[in-house]
């Protein structure tokens, strides 16, 4: 769940910002990543919104499977709007890692913090 809820969040958080020339954001750092669970783990309120829009992204993927575009366009809606709660630094991580070769090992420092998130929400290993 966690890379597609990644991708899923980070096409999200990258849609308002299409039509604008925006500077690309530094990279994101294994501490970012920390910072940003930390924050999220520290508030109940945030740890929920994380988790349910887990439930989302895995909604939306079925959704796109069966190319139901109108369903998986209303979850993105909502997976939106859980994103705002978590704050501008998760969107900021999301958002850096945009750019990054999933394959890289700053992005595998990062899905590994991010784990920690998963685990609060039963997804863990």
């Amino acid at each position: 769940m966690k890379l597609k809820l990644i991708a899923a969040v980070a096409v999200i958080a990258l849609l308002p910002f299409a039509a604008q020339a925006q500077p690309k954001p530094k990279p994101p750092t294994k501490a970012d990543a920390v910072k940003v669970v930390n924050a999220i783990k520290a508030d109940k309120a945030k740890v929920k919104a994380y988790c349910d829009m887990g439930k989302l992204s895995d909604q939306a993927a079925e959704a796109d499977q069966k190319k139901d575009t109108k369903k998986a366009d209303e979850l993105a809606k909502q997976m939106d709007d859980l994103a705002k709660q978590l704050g501008p630094e998760f969107n900021a991580l999301m958002d850096g890692m945009q750019d990054m070769d999933p394959n890289s090992k700053a992005v595998q420092d990062i899905n590994v913090t991010l784990e920690d998130l998963d685990k609060l929400c039963g997804n863990g290993k």
